[in-house]
């Protein structure tokens, strides 16, 4: 199963692997009561082939239609994480409940082609919007009622679309971010680490140490090259021999990643305060990868200042990153939720599509 590198957080998961459960109680079975199709088609842009997996009503026409994004790292179709399929059972629900749904393996996952870690944020935009194409050459599809549902970058890249076609009706952000990606990765990192009951003198250290490295990051053009050499510097500055050599180097690398780059130089304003289509946001109020008040703010200031008056945002109680009823909110308690997915979050997602779209 690939690693999910959720907006380069430093924690590790791999560990956890080894106690993900191998059935969880809401995945879906076949037979399905939907016709289901594992589909091919090309980002002539980039030249590469993506696959993945196109679900829709067996008896219902003229049924909206979304496309699942992803978040960051590379994913499968299913979105797969530590036994769980979150996109596997958002797909189901909506199809079960008249809405087609296409979910796409990343790049290098699954059968799709291109190599994750060389891509930019452009690279997304093409790899969805070819998904979009491919959806539009279908006789089925009534292209009026055609959206997107993207999780946390996947939340990001949505209104990017959006913002840039017409040809997109509806977007839901699931703990899609509204502040510019340095800012998300520090806020990230803080809550993350006061949960985690690190010292406060630990974590001022730690907010400047990376706030150093974002600043270079920012300050960089696309010399990747140059970048990981000044990052690499800067690491051994700040680390000393308390990080051996391999460790800065793969660091640096990590760092360095085109996504990764473009993400933390991307402020949400500039898509949605062009985003003028229907607009749902949703966070979960344990998210501390995604902090709910501080992006929801964000996200209803841009809209509301840009016009976009079609626009719900909701902060829902007791809900992690991957919208799991949780206790504390910690990477490390996913593996440990039985739960997937919220029946609520699927619930409020279908009678606002329904609504948007009816």
């Amino acid at each position: 199963m690939k690693k999910r590198i959720f907006y380069i957080l430093f924690i590790i998961i791999n560990t956890l692997n080894a106690f993900a459960q191998t059935e969880r109680p809401q995945e879906p079975k076949a037979p399905f009561n939907y016709i289901s199709h594992d589909i091919v088609f090309k980002n002539e842009v980039d030249n590469i082939s993506l696959s993945g997996t196109y679900t829709y009503p067996k008896d219902t026409k003229d049924f909206p239609t979304v496309i699942l994004i992803s978040g960051s790292g590379a994913q499968d179709r299913n979105s797969e994480i530590l036994g769980h399929k979150p996109f596997l059972v958002i797909a189901d629900y909506l199809t079960n409940n008249g809405i087609a749904v296409l979910r796409v393996d990343d790049r290098e996952t699954g059968n799709s082609e291109g190599i994750y870690n060389e891509t930019g944020l452009n690279g997304f935009l093409n790899d969805t919007k070819s998904a979009l194409k491919y959806l539009k050459s279908r006789d089925e599809i009534n292209s009026k009622k055609v959206g997107l549902i993207g999780h946390s970058l996947g939340g990001v890249i949505a209104p990017m679309i959006a913002s840039d076609t017409k040809d997109i009706s509806f977007i839901i952000m699931l703990a899609g971010s509204g502040i510019r990606g340095d800012k998300l990765m520090l806020l990230q990192k803080e809550q993350l680490e006061r949960k985690m009951l690190v010292p406060e003198p630990a974590i001022t250290i730690g907010q400047n140490n990376m706030r150093g490295v974002y600043d270079i990051i920012l300050a960089h053009t696309n010399d990747k090259e140059k970048l990981q050499i000044d990052l690499r510097e800067y690491l051994n500055t700040i680390f000393g021999t308390m990080l051996p050599e391999n460790q800065i180097n793969l660091l640096s690398e990590q760092l360095s990643f085109p996504w990764l780059t473009d993400f933390i130089k991307f402020d949400p304003q500039e898509s949605l305060s062009k985003t003028k289509c229907a607009v749902l946001a949703l966070n979960g109020g344990n998210d501390l990868q995604v902090p709910a008040k501080e992006n929801l703010q964000a996200i209803e200031k841009i809209l509301t200042e840009s016009g976009n008056n079609n626009f719900k945002t909701m902060e829902i109680e007791g809900l992690n990153h991957l919208f799991q009823e949780s206790e504390t909110g910690l990477p490390t308690e996913y593996v440990t939720i039985e739960q997937t997915f919220s029946p609520k979050v699927l619930e409020i997602m279908i009678n606002w599509i329904k609504n948007k779209t009816k």
